[in-house]
């Protein structure tokens, strides 16, 4: 049986369920009906797209895959590293970079070689393998330039290399394995879902895939503009280009009779109402530009991720005093909700008014998901609790794990940053979405997505509490018996 994987950027459990019982996503209410329903699919944190797309890629955390955040900074090449916060970020630290950074840089050089990506297990099983455009698309076959449209060939000279994904990839118009007739205007915000759909359509109605990502992005952007409350259009938008694909086989019953379907958010959205002016807090430091300190002069490093932020220590050798620094000036910024950073081999984690906790993987307490940790400090900095040695923080859904794996990633920043409810950092070009949704922090509001499978299992672990984006690859990979 075939396996089509749609990713639904931004999906809100309560939005999709509401889609559903107006009767305006029949796609996915059918696998809801066939199979299973979850509104608990934790992302990864922070809980931005880059961060969570590679996870649901490879079923990996951070720490593993290397993709810090949307906005980091290489210290490696001394520079920000950005992959698309607005086009006014992009205008600001250059657009040329960010292109480069976005559709070469994050599948070239920053993932990591020490993990698969769905394509590259399924490829070296000798499995079709198809993706549409989604950040993560690294894979086994070589894909040139596309030459097809005038505006492609003037893409083509900025794009020129050569890239390895999937069997099948088309990638916005910049790359594309066959020549469909479909167009994306270069992944335009608005046409990005239909240029999917129609691709995937094409692709099902030939059968040339055993194994399909189709990748659904414009529920973020309207989210982000409208807010949360006004996503059921743009899911039922989502579910028409699945219907599509339904259409180019059969229908809704025959596409569930040939496809194992999974249906995922990446994250989930939040309203924002307020700003967090991170700039303006360190404005007594030394801040890498642009705009700001030569970077030979720099002490810190400002990196805003929507409702997550993380800061860079550049002074290897005052790490000790400043970091320290870093984390006060934080707890008296209006809006921060969990401030993290490293003590030595532990993490550290405070909530301004509500206490700082510690911990490490060990053996006292178990989480949901059965990781086994160390705690010590005051437990309400999580607003957790335990019981029968298990870890529970509900409002902070899989905190431990999400926490430590962004503090050990090798790309993150000293201290990180979760904005509380309806607050949100604008990002370097200024760009915010006040008065609209967004993501990124720790909390469960905008940290739970919605998933929904039919015809595929559920990995061994799983269940309430325990659902995690990291779970997605392992569905995929098992269905074809990959490991």
């Amino acid at each position: 049986m075939k396996l089509l994987l749609a990713v639904i950027d931004g999906c809100k459990p309560s939005m999709l369920e509401r889609a559903v019982e107006r009767g305006e996503a029949p796609v996915i209410a059918a696998v809801v009906q066939r199979g299973t329903f979850v509104d608990e699919l934790c992302a990864a944190f922070p809980s931005v797209t880059p961060v969570c797309a590679t996870s649901i890629a490879t079923g990996a955390l951070q720490d593993r895959h290397g993709i810090a955040a949307m906005n980091w900074w290489s210290r490696a090449e001394r520079r920000y590293v950005e992959y698309g916060s607005s086009f006014r970020a992009a205008r600001k630290l250059g657009i040329a970079r960010q292109l480069t950074d976005t559709v070469y840089n994050l599948n070239g050089s920053h993932l990591s070689r020490d993990v698969e990506t769905v394509y590259e297990s399924l490829d070296d099983l000798g499995v079709r393998t198809a993706g549409t455009t989604y950040l993560v698309y690294r894979g086994r076959h070589e894909h040139p330039i596309s030459r097809e449209t005038a505006l492609t060939r003037l893409a083509g000279t900025l794009f020129r290399k050569p890239v390895m994904g999937p069997r099948e990839l088309f990638y916005a118009d910049i790359f594309a394995s066959r020549q469909t007739g479909c167009r994306s205007q270069l992944g335009m915000p608005g046409i990005r879902d239909r240029h999917a759909g129609c691709v995937s359509a094409w692709l099902a109605a030939r059968d040339l895939y055993d194994f399909l990502l189709l990748s659904l992005p414009d529920n973020d952007t309207h989210s982000h503009k409208n807010g949360p409350h006004a996503q059921p259009a743009s899911i039922a938008a989502a579910d028409r280009e699945l219907q599509r694909v339904a259409d180019a086989v059969g229908g809704i019953d025959a596409l569930l009779d040939t496809h194992a379907v999974i249906v995922c958010a990446d994250h989930s959205h939040a309203a924002v109402e307020r700003r967090i002016e991170l700039r303006e807090a360190f404005s007594d430091w030394a801040v890498a530009g642009p705009g700001g300190s030569a970077v030979d002069e720099a002490e810190l490093a400002l990196c805003p991720n929507q409702r997550a932020a993380m800061i860079y220590a550049l002074v290897p050798e005052a790490r000790a005093t400043v970091v320290p620094r870093i984390v006060e000036t934080a707890t008296a910024l209006a809006g921060i909700d969990v401030i993290a950073w490293r003590e030595g081999d532990r993490a550290a984690v405070r909530a301004p008014g509500r206490g700082e906790l510690f911990f490490a993987p060990g053996s006292a307490l178990r989480d949901a998901r059965g990781n086994a940790w160390t705690v010590e400090g005051d437990l309400s900095a999580l607003a957790a609790h335990t019981s029968t040695g298990r870890f529970e923080a509900p409002d902070y859904p899989d905190a431990l794990r999400r926490v430590w794996a962004a503090l050990t990633c090798a790309t993150a920043g000293d201290v990180l940053l979760s904005a509380g409810p309806g607050y949100e950092f604008p990002d370097w070009g200024g760009a915010d979405h006040v008065g609209g949704g967004s993501h990124g922090s720790l909390h469960r509001s905008d940290s739970l997505g919605a998933l929904a499978f039919s015809g595929v299992a559920a990995p061994a672990g799983t269940g309430p509490g325990a659902w995690s984006i990291t779970d997605v690859a392992p569905m995929v990979r098992a269905h074809f018996g990959a490991s």
